[in-house]
């Protein structure tokens, strides 16, 4: 079978290059793990109890992680994403020219250089590539450290990480359609493509570029510049509408719950947003080509759609956008939460 990325040599890489946590010992690091696990816990009270959501489906317990362990959980759920794409488009006709041609070793190291630099990122992440039902990841190295860095209380801002991860978690576990029209989605993005050599060479140069950008920030691309058929336009408007809806109602989760159980939310939160939005010019232009500025736009596009929402039709009026993937905002409306109302309740919906 053709192999576009040399997906064990993109764990190494990724090893390699991942830089070694906040200094803690090994006392400490086993009171963070268990802390988070507890929280864990207790945030999935918090997020079952206000939003109405109830898992459908039993939920693996947290995985916390530290970042090369969370490299190769990616690496694990792209790999089991990817190839059978890779063998579908090429029909496996072509298993050693093609992989030649491509570049899997080359493609593999570009690839664990992004993943290692995204490891020293991510607080959190629910992890849907590698099995039903998802998996969620708690990435302790990365909490500690902003912790430390921002000066918050450590329970309070443990917690308020995992308000929002256990929303994610939930967003999938309780709408039992989820992870499959996710999943669904993105095959229909590489499928929108012209041809299995176009998607394939494109693929391995847009790879390549991100990740000659990380090592120079200078560069002007971005992850956005493989897009360039109708087709993939239109399943990227609906992915970024999604996705834009599953982070803005973590946001809206994590600080609607947050005044009752979080003593310090308010300064964690204010903190937080300039950590977010600070950063040298060499840090903004890796965020931007690796689409981390989009997602922060998300964050806050997306709480305004969810808050819009609620404010209108209810907790229960808001919970109907799960009701099935026609029920989801389109792309237009979610700065327009009116449009959505009245598409999905009428005109003028009753408070829940």
């Amino acid at each position: 079978m053709a192999q576009f990325v040399d997906w064990d040599l993109a764990a190494a890489t990724a090893g390699a290059l991942s830089k070694s946590g906040p200094a803690v010992s090994l006392d400490e690091a086993t009171r963070v793990v268990a802390d988070l696990r507890a929280l864990t816990d207790e945030a999935a009270g918090h997020v079952a109890s206000y939003t109405g959501l109830a898992s459908q489906t039993e939920v693996p317990p947290v995985r916390v992680v530290d970042r090369r362990d969370w490299a190769k959980v990616n690496i694990a759920g792209l790999r089991q994403v990817i190839s059978p794409l890779v063998s579908r488009l090429t029909g496996d006709n072509t298993p050693g020219a093609l992989a030649d041609a491509i570049g899997s070793r080359v493609t593999g190291v570009q690839a664990g250089t992004i993943l290692a630099y995204m490891s020293g990122r991510v607080l959190g992440q629910y992890e849907v590539f590698s099995g039903e039902p998802g998996q969620l990841l708690l990435n302790a190295p990365n909490i500690v450290e902003v912790e430390r860095r921002i000066n918050a209380d450590p329970r309070d801002f443990r917690l308020w990480v995992c308000l929002h991860e256990v929303t994610h978690r939930t967003q999938f576990t309780a709408v039992p359609w989820m992870r499959g029209y996710f999943l669904g989605e993105v095959q229909a993005f590489v499928d929108a493509s012209q041809g299995s050599e176009h998607i394939l060479e494109r693929l391995r140069r847009s790879v390549s570029t991100i990740s000659d950008a990380v090592r120079d920030p200078e560069s002007r691309v971005s992850v956005l510049d493989i897009v360039q058929t109708p087709g993939q336009r239109a399943v990227l408007d609906r992915l970024t509408a999604l996705m834009t809806l599953l982070e803005g109602h973590a946001e809206f989760v994590m600080d609607g719950v947050g005044p009752a159980v979080i003593p310090s939310v308010d300064e964690i939160r204010a903190k937080f947003n300039r950590r977010r939005e600070s950063g040298s010019p060499v840090e903004k232009a890796i965020r931007r080509l690796l689409g981390v500025e989009v997602k922060m736009r998300q964050y806050a596009e997306g709480r305004k759609f969810v808050h819009g929402v609620v404010e209108r039709a209810g907790m229960a009026g808001f919970n109907k956008i799960f009701d099935s993937p026609l029920t989801l905002p389109r792309l237009e409306e979610i700065g327009d939460p009116d449009a959505w109302v009245t598409r999905v309740h009428g005109p003028r919906p009753g408070i829940a």
